[in-house]
């Protein structure tokens, strides 16, 4: 195995890493997490690049970040541990304000329970059919439906209506 970059990967990286960037983020509900799993995902990714079917990478490389983070929350947390006080964030605009969601509705989507949390992304900020959600997490249609049902209920409780309707809001799609 060489050291030598793929052919395109840098370019795809490139094109595609802020988007990929705040589907993780929005999968685990925190910005170093997704810094994390978008980089265990693209390493992954990275010895197979010649290999992943030229037309669609960026689904490939989104389905093996859900696997990541569903992985990731399916075995017992045994990371780190800080040992003492963190240091305050730098003051400045905070790198996720551009994210389309306001504040609230992110909170909300992330204080949803992990599956439903990654079938509201799946289906409603990266715009994937019931069918294609129900690839990427490896479940039936069926279990899509009713994770969605449960998640936008979920945020119904949560959220004002008005909030719910950004850009025409989540609906649920057929």
């Amino acid at each position: 195995m060489t050291n030598a970059t793929p052919p395109d990967f840098e370019e795809f990286v490139a094109a595609c890493g802020p988007k990929l960037l705040r589907t993780a983020w929005l999968l685990t509900g925190d910005p170093h997490q997704a810094e994390d799993l978008l980089q265990t995902a693209l390493a992954k990714v990275w010895p197979k690049w010649t290999r992943i079917a030229p037309d669609r990478p960026e689904a490939y490389l989104r389905k093996v970040l859900v696997n990541c983070h569903v992985s990731w929350w399916r075995r017992r947390w045994t990371g780190e541990l800080p040992h003492g006080e963190l240091p305050e964030p730098p003051p400045g605009p905070d790198p996720y304000d551009g994210v389309v969601l306001g504040r609230v509705v992110a909170e909300a989507v992330r204080s949803l329970p992990p599956r439903q949390r990654a079938v509201v992304v799946l289906r409603f900020f990266e715009d994937l059919s019931v069918e294609e959600t129900a690839e990427a997490l490896r479940c039936s249609t069926g279990t899509v439906k009713s994770q969605t049902h449960r998640a936008l209920a979920g945020l119904r409780g949560r959220l004002p209506a008005r909030e719910l309707l950004l850009d025409g809001g989540p609906r649920e799609r057929r």
